[in-house]
């Protein structure tokens, strides 16, 4: 009977180079995933914290520019009148136009001892006027003489809202008053909750002022003392609401919980009212990609290894066509990968510019709304006194038409600072263009410019935007009437047809062409040939970046008989 060899069985050479690649890529996939992680998840979180600064800076924006409102109805002398018990209903009347006017919900005055002796509500109810609000912080902070802020929910109206008060004061200097102004921050809110991202906003205390979400308000992302329960319980701040904590949790820097669910945080300040903007983000998006990643290295590493064999076994017969296979493979990657680097850049660009643009709108958006209500407040000066103010109509004209301006260039930055993504619904361009025209029509005869139309009897429907439709071909309309501001022929035609699946509308003009340039140049932001003064070189990047968003692209040539000709391409809507 033959023995059983019971000695270890030593691995051979060809399993030990098996086994030292198998634990060789398991280590590289293993870092390869690691490294990739961590990309995707600072590239998330930057991508967040530009998003929240934005609405940060909405929210400063909404509060700021109603913040000098109380103080200009401080210095007003029916005000003070009116605190001395003389033409109250008179008062009504007018802070209930200075209402409706500022967009403000309510403004109303308080005398020394909390009592509203006139309110911007006093025809409807619930009504502020005879209401007293001695308990407010706002009171009392006004009435030691300092500007004040507020944010609660009302305890006439049960409606929450960010409260402004200033002290009136006599000759003498005392107080003898306080007016307010009431913000309905709720269409903010609105506005974030389209956006379908989780937003919110948390004050001192803790207590979820603001959210994207209904669910989260009057939530506490932390518990409130006793002490401090019962100062917020005599102050009325929170009327009706139980305050309490939200499931919340955060895991470390950049990573929170929201009712056991993970995701990115960050968390912004809004300075002195304490406040802290708050945007969570998908955290395991950036796992999905890491994972995608190393498949696809995993693959590509597979297919190279099966493609070094294959290069083994025929290295002699297909060494020529291989080569050529190769090269050209590397010039269209590297045709790839240029194109690839030209849209980043691109998008780099509009992204700088968006945070410039919300930078500059935010700078000038207070100054100009100071400026508004100083404005409005020496028209109203002028028509109380019959025109003999220091300010006349014709120079608060002149004024008026500089904000507007100035106005007009803040609107026109905004551009790049709102969230794109807006709903696309079916858009007949046929009345799109006539209502252009019709809108363009002074500008044409003031140009001296002949119009040709070339429209389709039937309509044409995109998906898109209309009023962002519209913005492209006044631009291309108004652009095109610049371009022969010098020339003695002036003629633009405009067509519209359907065409292989696709909309094309174009705008020739007789001007001076594209000098060499191309579209690309054409649309950078900025780009003008415009003297100073007379653009800011925005119109051909705002309507490169619409049609963009519409799946479209915006072509442009020099005419064969002198001119240029824009082309605007859109994907036709789909039949139902």
């Amino acid at each position: 009977m033959p023995q059983r060899d019971d000695s270890p069985r030593l691995l051979t050479p060809p399993r030990l180079v098996a086994l030292a690649l198998a634990a060789a890529a398991l280590a590289a996939g293993a870092l390869i995933h690691q490294a990739a992680f961590r990309f995707f998840q600072e590239e998330a979180r930057a991508e967040l914290r530009d998003r929240a600064a934005l609405y940060r800076l909405t929210l400063v924006a909404a509060i700021e520019r109603h913040q000098h409102l109380p103080g200009l109805l401080a210095d007003d002398p029916m005000v003070i009148a009116a605190l001395y018990g003389v033409q109250r209903d008179a008062l009504n009347t007018r802070l209930a136009g200075i209402a409706d006017s500022s967009g403000v919900e309510a403004v109303y005055v308080m005398d020394t001892s909390g009592l509203t002796i006139a309110a911007s509500n006093f025809d409807r109810e619930p009504s502020f006027l005879g209401e007293n609000y001695a308990f407010r912080p706002y009171f009392r902070n006004a009435m030691l003489g300092r500007p004040a802020d507020f944010f609660g929910i009302g305890a006439t109206t049960t409606r929450p809202g960010y409260f402004l008060a200033d002290p009136v004061r006599n000759r003498d200097d005392a107080v003898i008053g306080v007016t307010v102004a009431k913000l309905d921050l709720s269409p903010l809110a609105a506005a974030w909750r389209e956006t379908g991202e989780r937003v919110f906003v948390a004050n001192a205390d803790g207590v979820i002022v603001l959210a994207s979400d209904p669910s989260l308000a009057w939530r506490t992302l932390r518990p409130i003392q006793p002490v401090r329960r019962a100062e917020i319980e005599a102050e009325r701040q929170f009327i009706g609401q139980p305050l309490d904590p939200l499931d919340w949790r955060m895991d470390g820097p950049g990573l929170a919980e929201l009712g056991g669910a993970p995701a990115l945080h960050v968390g912004l300040p809004l300075g002195r009212r304490g406040w802290t903007l708050h945007l969570l983000g998908e955290r395991g998006q950036a796992s999905e990609r890491a994972w995608t990643v190393v498949i696809a290295v995993a693959v590509v590493a597979a297919l190279m290894a099966a493609l070094g064999f294959y290069l083994k076994s025929e290295r002699t017969r297909r060494a020529l066509v291989e080569s050529q296979t190769q090269r050209r493979e590397l010039e269209a990657l590297n045709r790839e990968l240029t194109q690839t680097r030209t849209e980043l850049d691109r998008k780099s660009r509009l992204a700088t510019l968006g945070r410039l643009a919300a930078s500059v709108t935010h700078e000038l958006g207070q100054p100009l709304s100071a400026m508004r209500n100083y404005l409005a407040a020496a028209e109203m000066s002028a028509e109380a006194s019959g025109g003999n103010g220091p300010f006349g109509s014709q120079l608060t004209g002149q004024i008026g038409r500089i904000l507007d301006r100035m106005e007009g260039i803040t609107r026109q930055l905004r551009f790049f600072v709102k969230p794109k993504g807006e709903p696309h619904a079916p858009v007949d361009l046929v009345p799109v263009v006539r209502d252009v025209l019709a809108l363009l029509d002074h500008d044409l005869r003031d140009g001296e410019v002949t119009l040709r139309l070339d429209l389709p009897d039937g309509p044409v429907t995109v998906p898109g935007n209309r009023l962002q439709l519209e913005q492209v071909l006044i631009n291309l309309v108004r652009n095109a009437i610049d371009a022969m501001e010098d020339e003695p022929r002036r003629e633009i035609a405009v067509s519209l047809a359907a065409s292989g699946g696709a909309a094309v509308l174009t705008v020739a003009d007789t001007g001076h062409g594209l000098r060499g340039q191309s579209v690309e140049t054409l649309q950078e932001p900025f780009h003008t040939t415009r003297a100073s003064g007379d653009g800011m070189g925005l119109g051909l990047a705002i309507s490169g970046d619409i049609v963009h968003d519409h799946g479209g692209r915006l072509d442009a040539a020099d005419a064969p008989g002198g001119g240029a000709v824009f082309t605007v391409t859109l994907p036709l809507e789909a039949s139902p």
